[in-house]
Order: C-alpha cells, then sequence, then structure tokens
C-alpha cells in the first residue's frame, strides 16, 4: 500500500508516519499494493483529527477520527476502515457467489430480478417536491430554516440540480453534477 501524508495546522515528523503506517499495517493485506491511502493529520488546540480516504475500485473507503491521542485515532480508524473492507469485500463475494448459482440453475434471468436481491438498503419513503431557482447562498439559508443537513435546488445560475450541505467542522458544502 502507498501513502500520501498531508498535515495540516501541525508538522508531520517521520515518527508520526512510520507510527501510522505500523498502525495500517494490519489491514494491507486486504488490499493491492498499488492502492494509495490519504492520511490527513489536522490539530486545533490539543485535538488531533485524523482522516484517511482510501479509494478502492468504484468505492472509497473513509474514516475520520478526533482525539487528544494521535494513537487512539490511528486505532480507531484502522478498526473501522477494517470492518468497512470487510463487509465491501464480503458484499462482492456474496454478489458473484449469487450470480454463478442463478446462472447454473436458470438459463434466463431477467435484469431487475438480478438487482433486487443484490441491495441490502430497503428504501422506505419516497419524497418528491419542486425545485425553485435559487443561488447557494439562498439554499444555505432555506436549510438552516428547514433545520436539515442537506437541500437540494435548482442553481439560479446554471439552471442545474446542485445539493448544498452541512460539514462535520460546521462549514458549507455545494455539490454539482458533471455531465
Amino acid at each position: 500500500m502507498k501513502y500520501v501524508f498531508t498535515g495540516k495546522n501541525m508538522n508531520l515528523t517521520d515518527a508520526v508516519k512510520e507510527k501510522t503506517q505500523q498502525k495500517l499495517s494490519r489491514i494491507e493485506k486486504l488490499f493491492s499494493e498499488s492502492t494509495e491511502a490519504h492520511v490527513t493529520f489536522s490539530s486545533v488546540k490539543n485535538l488531533y483529527k485524523t482522516e484517511i480516504s482510501i479509494q478502492l475500485h468504484k468505492r472509497i473507503l473513509r474514516a475520520e477520527v478526533s482525539d487528544y491521542d494521535i494513537g487512539v485515532c490511528l486505532d480507531s480508524l484502522v478498526d473501522i476502515l477494517e470492518k468497512q473492507t470487510v463487509k465491501y469485500k464480503t458484499r462482492l463475494r456474496e454478489r458473484r457467489r449469487r450470480k454463478q448459482a442463478t446462472h447454473e440453475e436458470i438459463n434466463f434471468i431477467s435484469e431487475p430480478e438480478a438487482d433486487a436481491g443484490e441491495n441490502d438498503a430497503k428504501i422506505i419513503r419516497t419524497k418528491r417536491f419542486a425545485l425553485k431557482p435559487m443561488d447557494a447562498q439562498e439554499a444555505v439559508m432555506e436549510m438552516d430554516l428547514l433545520g436539515h443537513n442537506f437541500y437540494v435546488f435548482r442553481n439560479s445560475q446554471n439552471d442545474e440540480v446542485n445539493v448544498v450541505y452541512r460539514r462535520n467542522d460546521g462549514e458549507y458544502g455545494l455539490i454539482e453534477p458533471l455531465y
């Protein structure tokens, strides 16, 4: 596994980098050698925030932990990433096994039936609403008035559907689609 280290508001020493690689060696066997792990450390007063992002084929595994000790952050991150990786790889294995079993038993499979069993998420409610044209600042204000963490709107500047959301650090983000 390859590592890309970034430090915000702090200097990263070789000891911190080595300790990170040592802790992550526990889950290295789950990834290929060409996989990149982006590790970001930031410090605000005495609180350390550690974030790791690992790009897989079509997925991004991401974990973020804040604590007063970097070692505790790294241990928690490794636990989170290990659970995410095992869950992802188990799903892939089950999909492959399900596809092989259905192809052996049945010659013809319709697409909707094959996709229905693969998704573990169950949608229990569908919500429809009209998209009002507005700018991002208005959307943030609407989101705050509603008390939501995100808000979908039609951007009046480019006439595309956008999403504003509240980040964990209290700031706001804007999602714009690429076509």
